[in-house]
């Protein structure tokens, strides 16, 4: 307590002020509400914030109950009755107030309740304010709030779409995603790259926007692309006179398109600009602070993104190029077949792969098609693959049976000193007769399509990948023979096409037996589908594709050659060189006559391999001339002569010859270098 009586200090008549005056600088009125009469006192203020007047208000709260919504009274007399109730000695509500002219305004209510000795609540006193500029900036604050929110969020969402995409038109289709950078506003956005001392468009704006001779412009050319590479800083346009005074030259050309603002931002990657990207707004002028830091960082994410899009870009486009250098340039016409190939780079890598085909033109009417993959994905299998490729069609010429060639690309593999080994399937078609002689090397087996659609997986026996083969000593490769009939399709491809992660290889086997059994007829629409569609399903390796169809229109009918290796104690081989000459005399016609040429065959083999300590070449072809001949030769290394002796009652042996003797129309024996050649042949129908 001050005692003015011994103060020096001198105070004014009216210290301390009356609290209204106060309250009213604060834009609050009081209230003493007399529980028990009902009443209720306002001042002045208190009525000017409720819009009434001293003879328009009573002292009774119902008075009030036209100046407060329904909603609001409600809410706040259930407030003040629990206050009443429970013992609060204080309690405050918001609630709105409407004028005498409609308007709503919010305000704020804060009492306490006075109580008698007995705790009986008998007067409440307190205060009411006008909280409309309060709950207006705290509202301004919150949508403040909530919109950096929301554009945090865009551009969160934004560099997580952006970390996706692989292509520079991925980069573009998330900018131009509702979802990606036009929730900030712009009406349109253009992309520029920076290529040799120039920008080249990669988006150009909404349709109408484009102006032409600006696909590709200089960097010093006074466009806004331009300036922000040339100085590395945003160029905010605030207004439409902005943009018509800064590029007199552009602005003509897009004054139709109605913008109103614009921000040109360079996108810098490693400290160079490699593009810049151009926001189009309408409806909107000027940039506040936080806009431009949130566009000048998402451009960051954009330029890094962008980036990575055109090295992925440029490493994919020399992948494929090395690839293809690889793979054959042309597939030769053959007569007697319709082949379509196809190579699938892979869809998420961008290295080379050592998937590759080949289809090689053979004398006699034969032709040679084969698939293969060198392990790994780099220049190395790519490297690998194209000598490869090379010297086993180079073997296929020259004349040699599938196994040998099979054993000889092994061996050269082999000696190439590489750690890579491969896989492949060669099968040599006689397109005459169908007859079709395959050799596997660790690769997946060959699907067959009927002509009537269906398909169906073949077996083929397998032996070691190349190259691996070769080193653990184990060259053999079993030879299995099938007939192709006119109208049958063969169906050689990579694991590429049928492999997923995490599925077992069988089934995708069986899904592409389905898919190749429900597929178009024609070829290339065939292997379009073919691949097009595991692209869709996986694309995580490249694959190749091959697909053979025999046609008997235009196939030689003539010259038809098959060769099968026997060597000593192979029963495999001597089981092999049986099916192949069982599916040639019924693919070649023989008719009823084939039983007595599969003997007489047979008979000639089993010579060779008893009566010499060699291996022996079983040769089959068909003789062109006035009329069709069957020739069958058995090549062996012993120089001695067979001779035709009776065998006698008991005898096991000595039938043989007697029966080529018999039942071949002529027959005889020819020297061959250190050994011979015992020969028949056998009249068969023309077709």
């Amino acid at each position: 307590m001050v005692d003015r009586g011994t103060s020096d200090l001198s105070f004014p008549d009216d210290w301390p002020l009356h609290p209204d005056p106060i309250l009213a600088l604060n834009r609050m009125g009081s209230f003493d509400w007399d529980l028990g009469t009902g009443l209720m006192h306002m001042d002045a203020q208190a009525r000017e914030i409720f819009d009434l007047t001293g003879e328009e208000y009573d002292e009774r709260p119902l008075s009030l109950a036209d100046r407060v919504p329904p909603a609001d009274g409600h809410r706040l007399d259930g407030m003040v009755s629990r206050a009443l109730k429970d013992g609060s000695e204080n309690y405050g509500a918001y609630f709105r107030v409407r004028r005498r002219d409609g308007s709503l305004r919010w305000t704020h209510t804060q009492g306490c309740i006075r109580r008698d000795d007995e705790g009986v609540p008998r007067r409440i006193i307190g205060i009411v304010r006008d909280a409309t500029q309060e709950l207006s900036d705290t509202e301004a604050r919150l949508e403040t709030d909530a919109q950096r929110r929301r554009q945090t969020s865009v551009v969160q969402a934004t560099a997580a779409a952006l970390a996706h995409a692989r292509t520079v038109q991925d980069v573009i289709d998330v900018l131009s995603d509702e979802q990606g950078i036009s929730r900030f506003g712009p009406a349109s956005l253009v992309v520029g790259l920076v290529e040799a001392g120039r920008i080249r468009l990669v988006a150009d704006g909404p349709q109408g926007a484009y102006v032409e001779g600006t696909a590709i412009t200089r960097i010093d050319e006074p466009y806004p692309m331009g300036e922000v590479v040339r100085t590395m800083a945003p160029r905010f346009i605030e207004s439409a006179q902005d943009f018509a005074d800064s590029y007199p030259i552009l602005w003509p050309h897009i004054a139709h398109l109605e913008i109103t603002a614009a921000a040109y931002l360079p996108l810098i990657a490693q400290a160079r600009p490699i593009g810049a990207i151009g926001l189009l707004y309408t409806g909107k002028t000027g940039f506040t602070p936080e806009e431009r830091n949130l566009l000048v960082a998402l451009c960051s994410s954009i330029a890094q993104s962008l980036q990575r899009a055109m090295l992925f870009e440029q490493e994919k486009d020399l992948a494929q190029g090395l690839q293809q250098a690889m793979l054959p340039r042309t597939i030769p016409d053959v007569p007697g077949a319709d082949i379509a190939v196809r190579y699938r780079a892979a869809r998420e890598g961008r290295d080379v792969g050592g998937d590759w085909y080949d289809v090689i033109q053979l004398p006699g009417g034969k032709v040679g098609a084969v698939i293969g993959d060198v392990q790994g994905h780099d220049t190395h299998a790519a490297s690998v693959m194209g000598q490869l490729r090379i010297v086993l069609k180079a073997y296929a010429a020259e004349g040699h049976n599938p196994a040998t060639v099979m054993a000889r690309a092994s061996s050269f593999l082999h000696e190439l000193d590489t750690d890579r080994f491969a896989t492949c399937l060669y099968a040599e078609a006689e397109l005459s007769t169908g007859v079709v002689q395959f050799v596997r090397a660790g690769h997946i087996d060959p699907l067959v399509r009927g002509t009537d659609g269906g398909c169906r997986r073949l077996p083929v026996d397998g032996a070691l990948p190349l190259g691996l083969s070769a080193e653990f000593g184990r060259l053999e490769y079993p030879v299995t023979t099938m007939e192709l009939d006119p109208g049958q399709t063969l169906v050689l491809c990579t694991d590429g096409l049928v492999e997923e992660p995490g599925a077992d290889l069988d089934d995708g086997l069986q899904r592409l037996t389905s898919l190749v059994g429900s597929g178009p007829a024609d070829l290339s629409e065939l292997a379009d589908l073919l691949c097009g569609a595991d692209e869709a399903a996986s694309g995580l390796d490249d694959a190749a594709l091959l697909l053979l169809r025999r046609r008997l229109t235009d196939a030689p009918q003539s010259g038809g050659r098959l060769q099968q290796y026997v060597g000593p104690g192979d029963p495999e081989a001597l089981t092999e060189a049986r099916h192949m000459i069982r599916a040639a005399v019924r693919a070649w016609g023989a008719g009823e006559g084939a039983d007595e040429i599969e003997l007489v065959a047979d008979e000639l083999i089993t010579n060779a391999l008893m009566h010499t300590e060699g291996a022996a070449i079983v040769t089959l072809r068909v003789l062109a001339g006035s009329e069709r001949r069957l020739r069958i030769e058995v090549e062996d290394t012993s120089s001695a002569l067979p001779r035709r002796r009776e065998a006698g009652e008991s005898g096991v042996s000595g039938r043989g010859l007697l029966l080529v003797d018999r039942l071949a129309e002529v027959w005889g024996v020819e020297s061959r270098g250190s050994g011979k050649c015992v020969w028949c042949e056998f009249t068969i129908p023309d077709r």
